[in-house]
């Protein structure tokens, strides 16, 4: 058995696992959704995501495949990534008090399941000018809001990552 076969969770779910449990929601629930590789998780995601899941009734997070993280983050310093596999990025991202909902998926963006989940807020980091940010269009055509919250000053995964392994600037 791999390491990480028994790392499963309640709040891990497929795409139509989590539209079964959306259909169930009261009116007028507010649902927050982000995305991101979350490779190696660091106080910068901490914040974010408490930040995020403040902003309505439940957080769903769109992780990214390990897949998708290969194609997007491959030529980036130091090691291959994603570090840290779906399973355990999954398992640790359910772990969190502001996390509600983790869903993979495997495209390089998140525009299919955001479509999908239409939530009513899309969030993503500072470094995401609310222009540029995926599925903009849709949740603001639905009448939801669209917003860039500030990082956490000094701390990113590739950072991190370069001062582990001496990779980089």
């Amino acid at each position: 058995m791999s390491p990480n076969a028994s790392l499963s969770h309640p709040k891990i779910l497929t795409l139509p696992e989590f539209l079964t449990r959306k259909a169930a929601f009261p009116p007028g629930y507010r649902l927050v959704f982000t995305n991101g590789c979350y490779d190696i998780l660091h106080p910068g995601h901490v914040d974010l995501l408490a930040r995020a899941r403040a902003l309505g009734d439940g957080l769903i997070l769109g992780l990214n495949s390990d897949a998708s993280v290969g194609r997007i983050k491959g030529d980036l310093p130091g090691p291959k990534r994603p570090v840290n596999s779906q399973v355990e990025r999954a398992f640790v991202l359910a772990g969190l008090a502001s996390v509600d909902f983790v869903v993979l998926f495997n495209e390089d963006t998140p525009l299919e399941l955001i479509r999908a989940v239409r939530p009513q807020v899309l969030v993503k980091g500072g470094d995401w000018d609310v222009s540029r940010i995926v599925g903009r269009d849709g949740v603001e055509a639905d009448g939801g809001q669209v917003l860039s919250l500030p990082l956490l000053p000094g701390y990113s995964t590739t950072g991190l990552i370069e001062r582990l392994t001496g990779c980089g600037g």
